[in-house]
């Protein structure tokens, strides 16, 4: 790779429409995980103007209010008004779940994998979190538009919105934001009817109270940001753009910056290794950084449906390997549960974690109680 690059990244906010479709995904997920942890769920959502569709396969013995759940979620994340293009009192809500197929309960009632696939998980040294910087800005400057929307300091934003972060780096290391996309959904109190756009001092107040201060060090003087740049963002939400589930693969995981096995998170219980095996790569990547075993590490595991042991691990450590990558996957091996049944159990994944995963990516949070950004293993990995 050339010692000089640009790379970007994005993220959305909890009012997206397909992370409003995730959220709801993954809170149908907690609901039955609470009451029955044994449950299996395949939960998929679907927004649009004035109406949701969940549907999928789900076996339980419990019973989840659908309705109640959903018009909760949609309160929470902020949809509390038609003049946000979504209302979560007045949608309609349709329920379309059904019972998973027997002939893949076969596979993952013996301990098998709940599929096939290849999975994927990465660390790297570019922040405290063992992340790469551009995806967790991205994060930080979308979960920063919700909170001020929440507190009021800039009560004219709607739940809907996006961020985008472009990174200078030099010989593989990040040195600055060299661009800021914001695109932040807003009522009319801050439009200039005018011109039919939003105002320039919102425009700054954006700036200034949303990316100044997530971005900080990174930005300078040549930083140029982008607000809005269509001029307004009136109509956001499910009013303006369809919402499906599994739609932000790259935003909940490493933003572009390593590959994506292709399979989606939101509304999967553990026994399907999408996600179980996704959060046991970055856990297993994550402790050989920590342990200074590589400078950054990706690792991708690979299963069939119904056999419990992963058919292939690799690993690359992009040349930056302390030791050779046979050494690391033996090291793996040893140290590491694998099969669906001991990720579930070394992970902690029966418990109805899910939601909180469902906005703002699934790696990189840590104090969140996230088991897989644990760097427990980091010390015996060094020992070898």
């Amino acid at each position: 790779m050339a010692k000089s690059y640009l790379f970007t990244s994005e993220s959305v906010t909890e009012g997206h429409p397909d992370k409003v479709c995730d959220q709801i995904s993954d809170a149908v997920l907690d609901e039955i995980l609470k009451k029955d942890p044994a449950g299996r769920v395949a939960c998929e959502t679907y927004v649009t103007m004035g109406l949701i569709i969940i549907g999928g396969e789900v076996t339980t013995k419990t019973y989840v209010d659908m309705h109640n759940l959903c018009r909760g979620l949609l309160k929470d994340i902020g949809y509390t008004h038609p003049k946000y293009g979504f209302d979560y009192e007045t949608c309609a809500i349709l329920n379309a779940i059904h019972t998973q197929s027997p002939d893949i309960a076969l596979g993952v009632d013996k301990g098998g994998a709940g599929d096939q696939g290849m999975m994927l998980g990465y660390a790297c040294r570019e922040t405290p979190e063992l992340m790469p910087l551009p995806i967790m800005l991205a994060h930080r400057l979308v979960r920063r538009s919700a909170e001020v929307r929440k507190k009021g300091t800039l009560d004219y934003l709607g739940p809907d919105g996006k961020s985008q972060v472009t990174v200078l780096y030099e010989n593989g290391k990040p040195k600055k934001v060299t661009s800021v996309v914001l695109a932040c959904q807003h009522t009319e109190d801050v439009l200039d009817k005018k011109k039919d756009r939003m105002n320039e001092k919102a425009r700054k107040e954006i700036i200034e109270k949303i990316g100044k201060p997530i971005l900080g060090k990174y930005i300078d003087k040549d930083t140029k940001f982008y607000v809005n740049e269509t001029g307004k963002f009136l109509i956001g939400g499910p009013q303006s753009d369809t919402g499906m589930t599994g739609r932000k693969i790259i935003v909940d995981t490493y933003g572009g910056m390593a590959p994506h096995g292709g399979g989606a998170f939101s509304g999967k219980d553990p026994t399907k290794v999408d996600r179980s095996a996704s959060y046991m790569a970055r856990y297993i990547a994550k402790n050989i950084v920590a342990a200074r075993l590589a400078e950054k590490c990706l690792i991708q595991l690979a299963y069939v449906i119904g056999v419990a042991d992963p058919l292939s691990i690799m690993v690359d450590t992009y040349g930056t390997g302390k030791v050779s990558n046979e050494r690391l996957i033996k090291l793996i091996r040893k140290h590491f549960e694998l099969t669906p049944h001991g990720i579930i159990q070394h992970l902690h994944l029966r418990k109805p974690i899910y939601l909180k995963t469902a906005a703002y990516g699934h790696f990189g949070r840590e104090g969140e109680g996230f088991t897989w950004e644990e760097t427990d293993k980091a010390e015996i990995l060094a020992r070898g």
